[in-house]
């Protein structure tokens, strides 16, 4: 049962109902933004189901939790942004990319896997929005559900 396992880059997360990863994933959402460390609001958005890709849709699926961070001041940004890259390594995460990305303006990505949660995030700081704001987009490892069990979209 290794073919999937070198071509799919996703980490299994192990088995779990779709509403008990939902969880788990919005307070890995919840550990993110207490690491912030400045003030601001975060959108309420709630996580979603998606599938694995190449897999089961009825037996394996991922997590996704798109939310963004609106700081209480427009110049909080940069340091919103300077905060995490200095404290998600201290959490567990990696970070694997980090820099301008190719758009018209030149937002700062960060994209960090966390694997022992089975979790990466992208972070995309968007300084020219309006208001500025970072975009956050976490994505599960696949899990599978208990046997006996579907997967529940939402």
């Amino acid at each position: 049962m290794t073919d999937n396992e070198s071509a799919d880059k996703t980490p299994s997360a192990g088995t779990s109902t779709s509403r008990d990863a939902s969880d788990a994933t919005e307070k890995v959402s919840s550990g993110i933004y207490d690491l912030i460390g400045v003030k601001g609001k975060a959108s309420d958005s709630r996580p979603g189901v998606m599938d694995c890709s190449g897999k089961d849709t009825k037996t394996y699926f991922r997590i996704f939790h798109p939310w963004s961070f609106y700081p209480a001041s427009a110049s909080d940004l940069d340091e919103a942004m300077e905060q995490l890259k200095k404290e998600l390594p201290k959490h567990g995460w990696k970070i694997v990319e980090y820099g301008p990305d190719t758009s018209k303006n030149k937002n700062i990505n960060l994209t960090a896997d966390n694997d022992e949660k089975k979790v990466g995030v992208n972070i995309v700081q968007m300084s020219k929005n309006d208001p500025p704001k970072l975009s956050l987009n976490l994505v599960s490892g696949c899990y599978k559900v208990p046997d006996g069990e579907e997967v529940e979209r939402f």
